[in-house]
């Protein structure tokens, strides 16, 4: 049971690894962005080491420079295209049907995933602008769809 109060009208969308701290920048708020930045980038470091045994194995099967070739700028490619798509989904929500199509070159270029939440970590929380922006427009709508109207309507002066 939470001891907190619950205002009235729309709630905070929580963000991964932050909740609602975004919201205030309270709770750790400072130590979770380090953490998602130091953990996002071992991760790419780690993606980067397990990729590198992935082309020695090629390498030592012969499979020739052309396949060779292939295969680095596909994920250098798909990586360079989920850094993008990841980083304007940080200020845009992207289609669903269009985010379901592109899953498996973003699960290829993971790099790119994890650079982008990196770099986007040493600012603000990855998607912290565009839920503020979401929160902040539906707090407006809430707070004009419950301001109460003054006079009596039936007393207004209608234009001729």
């Amino acid at each position: 049971m939470s001891d907190e109060t619950t205002t009235p009208g729309p709630q905070p969308e929580p963000l991964r690894f932050f909740g609602t701290t975004w919201l205030a920048h309270d709770r750790g708020y400072g130590a979770r962005r380090a953490a998602v930045a130091v953990g996002s980038l071992l991760a790419a470091a780690a993606g980067c080491f397990v990729l590198r045994f992935a082309y020695e194995g090629l390498a030592i099967a012969n499979v020739g420079t052309f396949v060779n070739l292939l295969v680095v700028v596909m994920f250098a490619m798909c990586s360079a295209i989920a850094f993008r798509r990841t980083w304007e989904g940080f200020t845009k929500r992207h289609d669903p049907a269009s985010q379901a199509s592109v899953r498996g070159l973003l699960t290829i270029g993971f790099v790119g995933v994890l650079l982008a939440h990196f770099f986007r970590s040493l600012t603000e929380a990855p998607g912290e602008q565009l839920h503020r922006e979401e929160y902040e427009r539906a707090r407006e709508q809430y707070a004009k769809r419950t301001t109460r109207r003054t006079g009596n309507p039936s007393r207004k002066k209608r234009k001729a």
